[in-house]
Order: structure tokens, then sequence, then C-alpha cells
């Protein structure tokens, strides 16, 4: 397990119960207590939770989402002609008029500059989509409230969620970490995923925007099969050793 899996893995368990134990968290993410001892004090550090004997507890009064362990900055920057490949594939689908909503990955942000002449209604979460698209004169942009995640530019929580379901959209573009050989998509943000679920109870297809690097990539929280997909948009087909779908799997693969 990466450090910033299991220091997300930390902070969601702290969270959820207000406190949690050296012992709790070691068998809980299978690593030795001198692991999670060094990940509290880290975490500690960062202002992320409060270090008390035997454990850890949530900062008081503190409402602020896990930050990811890297900002969005960074990870956008990397990769960017496999970004640039997938957006083209992917604004491809998306027909004149259509509602739509875009996920908060940087892979689904770099279709934005594809999208400013079209004429659309946009659905999203990331504040990174809605300052590229804020003035492209066809485009109408609803903005899911919530709680921000500043180094990540997105809006999480309950609210976001309440919002997420009080529309439909007739496609929706999803980033990931990492897929699994068994098609399991996956996520290392714990706060994302509920809004990454509700993207896909909301949308009539929905495309999960993944490049090769993502077989099998990262993260430790399922958000759905890729079979809950109408199709994986991505720049190199995967293997059958990276990607083993039955043969009855209604999945379409899209490349540039």
């Amino acid at each position: 397990m990466l450090v910033e899996e299991r220091h997300a893995g930390i902070l969601t368990a702290v969270r959820r119960q207000g406190s949690a134990t050296v012992a709790q968290l070691s068998a809980q993410l299978e690593v030795s207590e001198a692991t999670i001892r060094r990940d509290l004090v880290q975490l500690a550090e960062d202002g992320l939770l409060r270090r008390v004997r035997g454990g850890a507890c949530t900062l008081r009064g503190s409402v602020r989402p896990e930050p990811d362990a890297r900002p969005f900055e960074h990870v956008a920057a990397s990769a960017p002609e496999s970004k640039r490949l997938i957006a083209e594939r992917a604004v491809g689908l998306i027909a004149e008029g259509e509602v739509i909503a875009l996920d908060i990955g940087t892979t689904v942000a770099a279709m934005c500059p594809l999208l400013r002449s079209r004429s659309l209604t946009v659905v999203t979460a990331s504040l990174a989509v809605v300052r590229a698209l804020a003035d492209a004169p066809g485009i109408d942009i609803l903005v899911l409230g919530g709680l921000l995640r500043p180094n990540y530019q997105s809006m999480v929580g309950t609210l976001t969620e309440s919002a997420l379901r009080q529309v439909r959209v007739d496609a929706a573009f999803l980033g990931t970490s990492g897929v699994r050989a068994d098609g399991t998509v996956l996520d290392s943000t714990p706060s994302e995923v509920p809004v990454k679920r509700g993207l896909l109870e909301v949308s009539a297809r929905s495309y999960l925007l993944a490049d090769h690097e993502k077989f099998p990539g990262s993260g430790f929280l399922e958000v759905a099969q890729l079979s809950r997909f109408t199709g994986l948009v991505t720049d190199r087909a995967p293997g059958p050793d990276a990607l083993a779908l039955d043969d009855d799997e209604d999945l379409e693969v899209l490349l540039p």
C-alpha cells in the first residue's frame, strides 16, 4: 500500500470514529504498529489530526476533508500527451445541446479547452472545470456546492451529494486512480467516492477516462465495476493481463 493511500485510510478511520488506536489502525490497514506510529506523527505535523497517547483523534471543530498527496496542478502536468489524446476522444462522444457531468480528475479537466466552442450544459464539482469554462459563450455551468478540498479544487460532502441527486445528465465523464484486472474501478480519496458513485447514478451514459498507467494504477476504495460504465476511453488498449473482462460484458473500449 502506498504511503498516501495509507494516510488516507488513517484519516478516514479517525474522522469516522472521532479517534482510533494504533492497534486498530494497524489491523485495519494490515501494516505494523511502528509504521502507523510514524504515519500519525507525520499527519499530526501536517495538521490533519491530533496525536494522543496510543493513537490519534480528530482536530476539534475541523470539517476540512482530506487533502490529496499531490495538488491538482502537479497531477495535471503529468502525462500531458495521454491526457490530450483521451480528452479528444471523449469530446467526440458529446452531441451539441447535451447536459454533461465532468468529474474532478485532471484527465477529465483536459476536455475543457476542447469544449469551449460547444453549446452544452456542464454539471461539475470541479473548480478547475468552472474556471476553464466560465467565459465560454455557449456553455451553462451548474456548480455542485459543498465542502471545498483546496489542494484538489473540488467540492465534496453531503451538500455535494444532495445537489447531485437533483439532476440528470446525458453523459458523465469520470476519472480514476486505478483499475484492477478484474475491472474494479478504484479511487484513493474517501470523500470523493460518493460523488463518483452519484455521477454514475444520474447519467444516461457514463465513460471512464483512464490512461494506460491506470492499469492497475493505485487506489484502495472501490467506486464501481468497469461494467457499470458505457465505455472506457483510454490511450492504449489494456492487455489481457491488465484487464480480464468476461466475454459477455458489454463495455466499449474507445481509443484515439
